[in-house]
């Protein structure tokens, strides 16, 4: 299960993008993911190595508004182009552009909130559903969906991959969760085009001067 972070084109100072994505199978039996609460190894992990960059949550529990408003048009509109169906590129799962909901066997709730907090070598980072307790056991498919916006910079993140230590519902360790956290917005499909063009068009005038080089080399040796 995937975990993708960018800043908010909206509201890059404030806020990020928190993208989900991937299914798994859950590995503990008669437990359940909270509404509310601290660290609970069932709907919470701990992740190799530091997540927190500046401004250190501790247990602290931020809301994930669902991504469409008309205060994130911007961001709305650059996720719409990058899944299947869109203008240009599938980058992200039709299903990005849902609101974030986590479903396990035949039950789905809201992912309402993140619960954060820095723990030394390995931080930790948990999902807070709305409603009521999505109850589960041993064996049962797992995955969530869709997209939100967390009121914290991308700046209090550091930018890599952190894959879950210890604790979470998914089965397996290491690969069971991956959180990808990105310094940049998320890359328009122009930006692609662009890059791929210039570096067709150096490619393009490279092999030409090699070939002229190459005359004139055989034209001296005459």
């Amino acid at each position: 299960m995937i975990i993708n972070v960018y800043p908010s084109q909206n509201n890059p100072t404030n806020q990020t993008i928190w993208i989900f994505s991937g299914s798994s199978t859950t590995q503990s039996a008669n437990q359940h993911l909270r509404t509310s609460g601290n660290y609970d190894d069932h709907d919470s992990w701990d992740v190799n190595g530091n997540l927190f960059n500046a401004n250190e949550p501790n247990r602290q529990t931020i809301s994930l508004s669902p991504l469409f408003s008309s205060t994130n048009a911007i961001d709305i509109e650059s996720v719409r182009k990058r899944i299947p169906g869109g203008a240009r590129t599938q980058a992200f799962a039709a299903n990005a552009t849902n609101t974030p909901t986590i479903t396990i066997g035949s039950g789905s709730r809201t992912i309402a909130n993140l619960w954060m907090s820095e723990n030394g070598s390995e931080d930790s980072l948990g999902i807070r559903v709305s409603g009521s307790n999505l109850s589960y056991s041993t064996g049962q498919s797992s995955a969530w969906r869709g997209s939100g916006i967390l009121n914290k910079p991308i700046g209090d993140f550091f930018t890599g991959t952190f894959n879950h230590f210890s604790g979470g519902f998914f089965a397996g360790t290491g690969a069971g969760l991956r959180v990808v956290v990105n310094s940049q917005v998320i890359p328009e499909p122009e930006e692609y085009a662009l890059v791929f063009g210039l570096f067709a068009l150096g490619f393009v005038l490279l092999r030409r001067y090699w070939q002229k080089k190459k005359r004139q080399q055989a034209a001296t040796s005459q």
